[in-house]
């Protein structure tokens, strides 16, 4: 038996708090559930708001901005807006690699031009950008040149399906010696477009009839019921939304307001979104049979998150058209081809806020609603908390550090004749064994939209919004602001918050300032 556990970190993309049904949601999840309940659930944990900076600190165990990796991968040529990994970080592959770990990835990369494999990957295939259709093989690429490829005959290929495939050959790969892997298996499900095999889109037609309103009470009291939430949690109000191309803005419709043609379309919408996640966890599901099936599930160190909240971009309806965000009211035999190799939706803002029940807002924001992801640890050798429920204040700069604390590897100060920075997370390791956690401070900006998580309470601001404050303690919705009767508070916590903007390097955000 290997020393040291095989880790295995599944990322999806633009997963809602509340769509896995271990957490509330009404999508068959149970795979996932089978994780979750037989190990432990994180109700606080954090991603930086959208996919490119959560992956800069996933992979780093750095703030974005640290990583260079601030906002998107566009080169801004200021040290926090890069839009690559820069020098002065380590991945976790290179990490593990000197620590004696295979290190695989098969699915998204989206941190910037530098490849995979020339950031400590032994091995990669997926998708290098940010999203591409899921049934054409061509966005796909294997990574180093030659290493052995899947092959897919035509209309076999569903991306989420291959990168599985993949992953899988990358295990018994591992297999050919005593050395550990580190897995990183970065589905890009369920991100636009919206694309799903038919069988699976059908199961969920019929389920979102019923609408957003009513699908977000019945979520917030199924949290209720696993403790996900607190008893006396109250629901938003529904969120706003801004479609800042066409300067458009305004709250989510209530569904009862909605022309019954629409209905229809948005219905589909979200049938195709659930059916993507549905589909990612049977593939979740192969890999722990495969596991289980070779006696190494005990042994190996599972993690399950998702790298922002709910995707709403960018209006209720949705778009069809990534470039113009345009949408089309799909009507009648079209409805039927939604979620088609020629198909491209977005599902809007209406089910975004649906999917990050009970929260405020989505992806791109710091409020709970953008930032709040699932966590699921099962890690049967060493995390004994089964089904438990873990109320722990974490962020994704702590994966760096948890993976140290279990495998001995070494952080470095310096890298291939690069200082390197340090770590700012912690090992999640005492939060796992139920040990007692010290106070933390976190912190967040995109897109100038920006808090500070400094114990029970936290400020927080929408762009050019002012700052409000709440206490988490008994206002995780962020519905009752505190601002103006703690001004105090609140000065001091900008004051920490700007200390560290200066400290990690979130401004300038460009070279024109």
């Amino acid at each position: 038996m290997k020393n040291n556990p095989n880790i295995l970190l599944i990322l999806t993309d633009d997963l809602g708090f509340s769509d896995l049904s271990s957490y509330g949601g009404e999508i068959s999840t149970p795979n996932l559930d089978q994780l979750a309940n037989n190990g432990l659930r994180f109700t606080q944990f954090y991603n930086s708001a959208r996919c490119c900076p959560s992956r800069a600190s996933l992979l780093t165990g750095l703030y974005p901005h640290q990583a260079g990796i601030g906002e998107m991968t566009e080169d801004r040529e200021t040290p926090g807006y890069r839009g690559y990994l820069k020098n002065q970080c380590v991945t976790l592959a290179e990490v593990l690699k000197e620590g004696g770990y295979h290190t695989y990835l098969s699915g998204k990369w989206h941190v910037g031009e530098r490849m995979p494999t020339e950031r400590g990957f032994d091995d990669f295939y997926g998708l290098l950008g940010g999203f591409a259709s899921f049934w054409d093989k061509e966005n796909y690429v294997r990574l180093p040149e030659g290493r052995p490829e899947r092959s897919y005959s035509d209309g076999e290929f569903y991306a989420t399906d291959a990168i599985t495939d993949h992953a899988l050959d990358f295990i018994e790969e591992s297999r050919s010696d005593e050395q550990p892997y580190f897995l990183y298996l970065s589905y890009n499900a369920p991100h636009f477009p919206l694309q799903a095999p038919k069988e699976d889109i059908l199961k969920y037609e019929k389920i979102y009839e019923k609408g957003w309103d009513r699908i977000r009470e019945e979520r917030l009291e199924r949290m209720k019921q696993l403790q996900t939430m607190d008893k006396d949690m109250q629901l938003t109000p529904r969120s706003e939304y801004w479609n800042r191309d066409r300067n458009i803005s305004g709250v989510n419709p209530a569904w009862e307001s909605i022309d019954p043609d629409r209905k229809k379309d948005l219905i589909r919408r979200m049938a195709i979104y659930a059916a993507m996640v549905d589909r990612m966890d049977q593939n979740v599901g192969r890999v722990i049979e495969n596991l289980r099936d070779h006696n190494e599930l005990d042994h190996t160190l599972i993690l399950f998150c998702s790298d922002n909240g709910a995707c709403a971009e960018w209006d209720p309806w949705g778009f069809d058209d990534w470039i113009t965000t345009s949408n089309f009211l799909h009507r009648k035999e079209d409805l039927d081809r939604m979620g088609g190799p020629e198909s491209y939706h977005s599902y809007g803002s209406g089910w975004a806020n649906a999917c990050s029940t009970p929260f405020r807002m989505y992806k791109h924001y710091a409020h709970e609603g953008g930032i709040s992801t699932p966590l699921i640890a099962h890690w049967p050798e060493e995390v004994k908390r089964r089904g438990e429920i873990e109320h722990y204040s974490g962020h994704f700069i702590d994966f760096m550090a948890t993976f140290i604390d279990i495998t001995g590897a070494s952080y470095p100060e310096e890298f291939k004749g690069h200082k390197i920075l340090p770590m700012e997370g912690r090992s999640l390791m005492p939060a796992f064994k139920g040990e007692p956690t010290e106070p933390r401070i976190l912190c967040f900006e995109h897109e100038d939209h920006c808090a500070i998580r400094d114990g029970e309470w936290k400020l927080v601001k929408i762009k050019e919004k002012d700052w409000e404050l709440y206490n988490m303690n008994n206002d995780r919705t962020e519905m009752n602001n505190l601002a103006n009767e703690y001004p105090e508070l609140v000065e001091q916590m900008k004051q920490k918050w700007g200390d560290w903007a200066a400290r990690t390097d979130v401004y300038p955000r460009s070279k024109v300032y």
